[in-house]
């Protein structure tokens, strides 16, 4: 069967349309990453998500070198936690599950688009190079306050991202003459050492401490604090590690429950 040139070149083109209709529509399911349910994270009963140790206290977590892990989970009409700040030049891997129905997680201007379905977890992974804000949407009706399920994804520069917490145990109240000390404890969750200075301010005494937290641990660093010299009354106090500050009043009780005896009064200004 002889078939005439024009009609060549009509099949030739059509199969080439045909062929890249596929590959598109191949490439807009497959390669970005988008996934309609990605349950590569495995699965996980939704009334047990606060007794997993990935979701009882989501967030993230460094796992080594420019690698990190984003664990978060999806109710309505929120996600925990709403913000998430990771470093320029890192890989992140997101673990997203539900608490109670079917939501999204899908992150603006990344590839980052799924479906988070109960009783899985949906796994993505993605490269921040440069510092940026992104935003998180749920693209699944998940009911009446649909509209207002977002979140936010802050990638900040390498040297400006840490995962260091300040916790700090102090007195309320205390005898004067009695000693007492102000406790600060550093978290490090970052998986190299963290080397810093724990500062503590009250009345007019300023102390120091230098201190060495392990990766993914922590330390106490313990303040005595010199009652005698503070006097009754009520002491502002503030403790400081880098940019982390917690702060408090320690109230100094004169050994005869009154004040300093000047005015009968209780000591408050």
């Amino acid at each position: 069967m002889n078939i005439h040139t024009y009609e060549k070149i009509w099949l030739i083109a059509s199969m080439v349309l045909i062929v890249g209709f596929i590959a598109t529509i191949t490439y807009g399911a497959v390669g970005p990453g988008i996934a309609m349910i990605d349950d590569d994270g495995g699965t996980i009963d939704p009334a047990e998500i606060n007794d997993d140790e990935r979701f009882d206290d989501p967030g993230v977590e460094h796992v080594g070198g420019n690698e990190y892990e984003a664990n978060i989970v999806a109710q309505t009409w929120l996600y925990t936690p709403e913000e998430i700040e990771v470093p320029a030049n890192s890989e992140v891997t997101f673990y997203v599950t539900s608490r109670d129905v079917t939501h999204s997680f899908s992150v603006v201007g990344t590839n980052i688009n799924t479906m988070v379905v109960p009783g899985q977890v949906s796994e993505m992974t993605v490269q921040f190079d440069e510092p940026g804000e992104y935003g998180i949407l749920c693209n699944e009706y998940c009911g009446e306050y649909h509209h207002t399920m977002e979140g936010k994804l802050t990638v900040v520069p390498e040297d400006e991202f840490d995962l260091t917490e300040l916790s700090v145990d102090a007195p309320d109240e205390v005898d004067a003459g009695n000693e007492t000390t102000i406790n600060a404890t550093v978290s490090n969750g970052m998986q190299t050492d963290l080397e810093t200075t724990a500062t503590l301010e009250i009345g007019n005494q300023t102390s120091e401490e230098a201190i060495t937290v392990s990766g993914d641990s922590s330390e106490t660093v313990e303040f005595a604090v010199d009652t005698d010299e503070l006097g009754p009354g009520d002491n502002d106090w503030t403790v400081t590690v880098d940019d982390y500050e917690k702060s408090g009043t320690l109230s100094v009780v004169a050994a005869d429950g009154g004040d300093d005896g000047s005015d009968g009064g209780d000591g408050d200004a």
